[in-house]
């Protein structure tokens, strides 16, 4: 395994569910996070990556205005955006600036703030992630989307109500302990089954929320890594997909054909297989995402996800520890940051620092991040020494 570019730094603001500062604000408190155990001045940061979706942002061009309250100018700087894999998106063209040499320092800041706009506002934007002419004007939202899929997935393998109401159960366990998440309290099965239903069969809390945070990764070079830090984490592999923005030309919907392939581009550059991950953050924006994300990441066939929620296999403890930081469904999803705070979680497992989560000996991780309703995919595997 090549260890040629390695995340030095990561960090994290706590996610609100209307946080009332400034986007600015927001980024430095995870900057600030990010800095605080390396050994690394402003100066030497080379470049930065700012991530967010555009949509959302009353600042246009927000990259000008991040990067001089964080005081990382004047190296170069740009925004990015695949939707809500833009941070994971973010630290694949870092991990590149790095590899070719252009860099050797480099931030991926991954924010949004939801609450600016109303609830109406939000939901229509995020339709819009979907095809503009032949999807979107007819009212698909993602909640439809992957009620889509949820009512695929139950036609075709049996999957039920509970067992999706289980992986809510869990994330409401593991968000309760984080004290970064929107919804630190448990849920139980009577209450996400009784909850309202939003579209057929998904109810409320099978849905994640908005969610206004920032979260920031600093990626350097082997060489620099050793200089500034005692616990380097290394970027194994690296996979992405891209498809049709459009649903009407999937052949299914039980699974996502960009996390297969993602996924597996990212285990053939790591040189491992999903046996050998040791904990994992996938991307749970509904309930049936994350049983649909185990089939995908390659932790169970496809049909038996589920199964490993009846088991608790992806509790802690499990074969496979899946979102132990309370995922989207109680931690929040504020878009652009959502991918650079699954890595950040992933990293600190690696390094032994996730306090009652921690998996012990923990040595490989996966960060699965979709973007929409399965136009992009980012997996990022990562490793220590």
């Amino acid at each position: 395994m090549k260890k040629d570019v390695a995340i030095v730094g990561v960090g994290q603001s706590p996610f609100y569910r209307k946080c009332g500062m400034a986007v600015r604000e927001l980024c430095f408190m995870g900057f600030q996070e990010a800095m605080k155990d390396i050994d690394l001045k402003r100066v030497q940061i080379d470049g930065s990556i700012v991530c967010s979706a555009a949509e959302y942002d009353k600042q246009r061009s927000p990259a000008s205005v991040i990067v001089d309250y964080l005081g990382i100018m004047p190296a170069p700087s740009f925004n990015l955006e695949t939707l809500c894999s833009s941070s994971s998106t973010g630290v694949r063209v870092a991990y590149s600036l790095i590899k070719s040499g252009l860099h050797e320092v480099v931030a991926v800041i991954g924010f949004q703030k939801m609450s600016e706009l109303t609830s109406h506002e939000a939901a229509e934007r995020m339709g819009r992630g979907g095809d503009i002419q032949w999807e979107s004007p007819f009212g698909v939202t993602m909640p439809a989307y992957f009620g889509m899929v949820a009512s695929a997935h139950m036609a075709e393998y049996g999957t039920t109500p509970e067992q999706l109401a289980r992986v809510r159960v869990k994330s409401s366990i593991y968000g309760e302990i984080n004290d970064k998440a929107v919804y630190r309290k448990k849920i139980s099965m009577e209450d996400v089954l009784n909850s309202e239903m939003v579209t057929s069969p998904l109810k409320k809390f099978d849905c994640c929320a908005n969610a206004d945070g920032a979260a920031v990764v600093i990626l350097a070079s082997a060489e620099m890594a050793e200089r500034i830090t005692d616990k380097p984490v290394w970027i194994l592999g690296l996979g992405g997909s891209t498809r049709s923005t459009a649903l009407a030309g999937r052949l299914s919907f039980t699974s996502v054909p960009v996390s297969r392939e993602a996924a597996q581009a990212a285990y053939e550059m790591a040189g491992i297989g999903p046996e050998e991950i040791d904990v994992a953050e996938v991307h749970d924006c509904f309930t049936i995402a994350e049983i649909v994300a185990y089939e995908d990441c390659g932790f169970a066939r496809p049909g038996e996800g589920a199964r490993l929620i009846d088991e608790k296999q992806t509790y802690l403890g499990g074969r496979i520890p899946v979102n132990l930081d309370g995922g989207l469904l109680s931690k929040g999803h504020p878009i652009g940051a959502t991918g650079a705070s699954q890595i950040r979680a992933i990293t600190r497992q690696l390094r032994g620092e996730s306090g009652k989560t921690q998996v012990e000996g923990a040595k490989f991780g996966l960060v699965h991040n979709l973007g929409g309703p399965g136009l992009y995919n980012y997996v990022t595997i990562l490793g220590r020494d």
